[in-house]
């Protein structure tokens, strides 16, 4: 062989040999890359002041612990917010078991919000399907649906994307999220932004004179904005080269900046909770109250046919409004109660496509169940009208469901079974009975204005051809204009709303 074949042959083996290299290391899979990225995940804790309106109203931390075949990360959430006179505290706790690859094993949670505790594990049952276990004192629930992708809880994205070669600008990515505390699994889309400096504080000590812990050193950080949208929900968060948050911007102004320990816990800890009761007892007309009606006492006005209002602060791509009941101008935004004449007419089992999502079960929201199906039959007997059907199951849950926080977990079958609960509970079970009847529904979490005031609440949207507003609790079908959606789907809990509303202002016209 001449040397001219000699060379030929030794490029043909360097181009196969190139080929091969790149074909290993560029078109890996997903998790082979992740496990071999994932070996330099080291233990580490950060921490967190969370802010709003220049106000520190929480306190988080992220703490990740390695062993030889699993990384655990615990997140720890708590939220002061004052109301008529006192502070109420929401907590929330998680734990998540990844393996080497970063995929999701079992996550716990123990949350404690609006007066009602209870706690959440879930675990990934051979990659397809995941379990969920719910427990408030002797009650118990269970639930699993199956798995077309690798499940991730919203804590655990930062660190997925570092580690999985996703943080280059432009890049885009999208995930199926778990969220344990709001007890819902949503698609989140996620855009790479540029990257940018921070200057965090290291450690701190203690100024006597303005008795408090102040910054003494201070750390360079380099990190990659990311652009979030969760359900139309979106966010800014800077992640660093370790898929640790440096600072995140939520929807509605709420703001999370890592800082030193004691800047994060110890001076949120000392402050005068009793100064920031005191100044929340008589909130001013158009103010936001943290608190239901129900738990204020408030009688609600009867439902309005519009509503105009002016708002800053508030992302409007968010409002879980139903479809065609706003009108955006600007900044100002008219709310009409829907006109049920004008709705299409139509006929149940309702099948749509594209809103199997509606129909389907939810965490507390039980599809299948008998005592369901059973008392949607005897509520509605050989009716099949839509609209009417819809109004039968609102007032039957208006008339026979009392007001008042449910005992054991929240949602649809608590309620169901002692006749007592909440707007969240009866917004539950509204859409339990509604999705059992074959009409699609969702719950919203959001503002009731009534009094001068708004509070929190839960309504339904049930689609008979077109989506309406419902309200079991104030026998409202369909309900009033005076609400404002910020949140819909999942578990509708208040303590969803704290980072939305902390910022808002609004003004009634």
């Amino acid at each position: 062989m001449t040397r001219r074949h000699w060379g030929g042959v030794v490029v043909a083996i360097w181009v196969v040999s190139l080929g091969w290299l790149v074909k290993r290391e560029y078109f890996r899979p997903t998790g082979a890359r992740l496990a071999e990225a994932a070996l330099n995940v080291s233990p580490s804790a950060v921490y967190y002041q969370v802010e709003a309106r220049g106000r520190q109203v929480g306190f988080a931390s992220t703490t990740v612990d390695t062993v030889r075949d699993s990384v655990r990360v615990e997140d720890l959430l708590v939220l002061d917010v004052p109301a008529l006179g006192s502070v109420r505290r929401t907590r929330v706790r998680t734990s998540a078991v990844l393996t080497r690859a970063l995929r999701l094993r079992t996550v716990a949670a123990d949350i404690d919000a609006d007066g009602r505790q209870f706690t959440a594990g879930g675990a990934v049952l051979d990659d397809t399907v995941f379990r969920l276990s719910l427990h408030a004192g002797s009650d118990s629930a269970v639930s699993r649906w199956p798995l077309t992708r690798p499940v991730i809880v919203p804590s655990l994205l930062p660190l997925r994307l570092a580690f999985g070669g996703e943080l280059r600008q432009g890049n885009t990515y999208r995930a199926r999220l778990f969220d344990p505390a709001l007890l819902t699994e949503q698609d989140v889309s996620v855009r790479v932004g540029s990257d940018s400096t921070f200057v965090v504080p290291d450690s701190a000590d203690y100024d006597s004179t303005a008795m408090a812990w102040v910054p003494v050193l201070f750390d360079t950080v380099h990190a990659v904005a990311v652009e979030q949208d969760v359900a139309g929900r979106r966010a800014r968060v800077w992640v660093d080269a370790q898929g640790r948050i440096v600072r995140a911007e939520y929807a509605g102004g709420m703001i999370m900046q890592r800082s030193a320990f004691e800047i994060a816990y110890e001076n949120f800890r000392r402050r005068d909770t009793g100064q920031l009761a005191a100044a929340s007892a008589a909130p001013p007309l158009g103010a936001i109250v943290p608190l239901t009606a129900l738990a204020a006492g408030v009688q609600p006005d009867d439902g309005a046919e519009r509503f105009r209002v002016r708002v800053a602060g508030l992302p409007w791509d968010t409002a879980g409004v139903a479809d065609g009941r706003a009108i955006r101008r600007g900044d100002t935004v008219e709310i009409r109660r829907e006109d049920l004449a004008a709705a299409p007419r139509r006929m149940l089992p309702i099948a749509d496509s594209g809103l199997g999502q509606w129909l389907g079960a939810e965490p507390l929201i039980p599809v299948g169940d008998p005592r369901l199906t059973a008392q949607a039959r005897r509520i509605l007997g050989r009716e099949r009208n839509a609209r009417r059907a819809a109004e039968r199951l609102v007032r039957w849950v208006h008339a026979e469901v009392r007001p008042g926080a449910a005992t054991g977990l929240p949602g649809a079958i608590a309620a169901l079974v002692q006749r007592r609960g909440d707007c969240d509970d009866q917004a539950t079970l509204l859409v339990g009975l509604a999705r059992a009847a074959g009409i699609p529904a969702r719950t919203v979490a959001g503002l009731l204005y009534t009094g001068g005031r708004f509070y929190y609440h839960a309504w339904a949207e049930v689609y008979i051809g077109t989506w309406v507003a419902a309200d079991p609790l104030l026998g409202e079908f369909p309900a009033g204009a005076g609400r404002i959606g910020l949140a819909r789907g999942g578990l509708a809990r208040h303590a969803e709303l704290a980072p939305l509303t902390a910022p808002l202002e609004i003004e009634v016209l």
